[in-house]
């Protein structure tokens, strides 16, 4: 049986993560999408009371675009530490097909202190009609050794299943230490269909020793995301991911999204981590 001792799943707690910000649509699609470092900080300030433990850092410049600048991340991590309490700090390493190598991981070995956490992108996904974040094998492993290396715990970024043998070969080779955290992807252009049954079988493929999270797009986040609820996983939402808090209902905040999130694990009786407990479930 692939839930054996499925009754403990209602003892274990939620870990809640929010992605404020995102590299692709800003203020021109919900102006409450937060862009700036203070305003960024503000925004997770009011997450972190709601119940968010994790929070994705992207950046952008003066103008609302995607930067990949070392001096911005220490900013928005500045400004987070001046206004949160204890949430824990994940910055991205996403942006292939339009930063190099190099420049997608600066920020995580440059800025100080280095955050908690940063992503890895198992595998190639498209954007669009030309580009394509390819994230080879070879990268993965210079990412992972370099956040072995600094201390950052990898969040492994998996848009489907079949990037699964990509993190069971870092695993193999010893370039992550349990508990594995994984983000399964759903509802992007070429990646796992966005349906509560794809959840199902992400998860039972993810190795041992993997704590999981879903991320699902647009309209799919909220069932998704209690799909997640209910089968012992953990959620990420947030307005980098969905602009909506209900159809043509634009999001007041991301700090509503997680409010809602935390509301209905309590309705199913899964309590929720703070940034303590989820540093202690990760190994932090």
């Amino acid at each position: 049986m692939p839930y054996e001792g499925y009754s403990d799943y209602f003892e274990k707690k939620l870990i809640i993560s929010v992605a404020t910000t995102g590299g692709h649509h800003g203020k021109e699609a919900n102006p409450n999408l937060p862009e700036q470092p203070e305003e960024i900080a503000r925004d997770l300030k009011a997450c972190e009371e709601a119940g968010a433990s994790i929070a994705h850092i992207h950046a952008r410049d003066d103008d609302g675009n995607g930067t990949k600048d070392v001096a911005r991340f220490q900013a928005i991590r500045d400004a987070i530490d001046e206004y949160c309490d204890d949430i824990i700090v994940n910055f991205t390493t996403g942006g292939g097909g339009i930063w190099s190598r190099e420049e997608r991981i600066a920020p995580i070995l440059e800025t100080e202190p280095r955050p908690d956490m940063a992503t890895v992108d198992l595998g190639p996904i498209n954007f669009g009609q030309t580009r394509t974040a390819v994230n080879t094998r070879e990268q993965n492993e210079e990412y992972a050794r370099a956040m072995l290396d600094a201390d950052v715990k990898p969040e492994l970024e998996l848009f489907n299943p079949g990037h699964i043998p990509e993190m069971e070969h870092l695993v193999e080779n010893d370039l992550l230490e349990p508990p594995y955290w994984c983000t399964t992807i759903f509802g992007m252009q070429n990646g796992t269909p966005a349906h509560p049954r794809n959840v199902i079988n992400f998860a039972d493929n993810l190795p041992e020793e993997s704590e999981w999270q879903v991320l699902a797009l647009g309209r799919h986040q909220l069932p998704l995301t209690t799909s997640s609820i209910a089968l012992g996983g953990h959620v990420r939402v947030g307005m980098e991911d969905n602009i909506y808090y209900r159809k043509g209902e634009l999001a007041e905040s991301n700090a509503q999204l997680v409010r809602r999130t935390a509301r209905i694990a309590d309705e199913m009786e899964r309590p929720v981590a703070t940034p303590s407990e989820t540093r202690e479930i990760l190994g932090l």
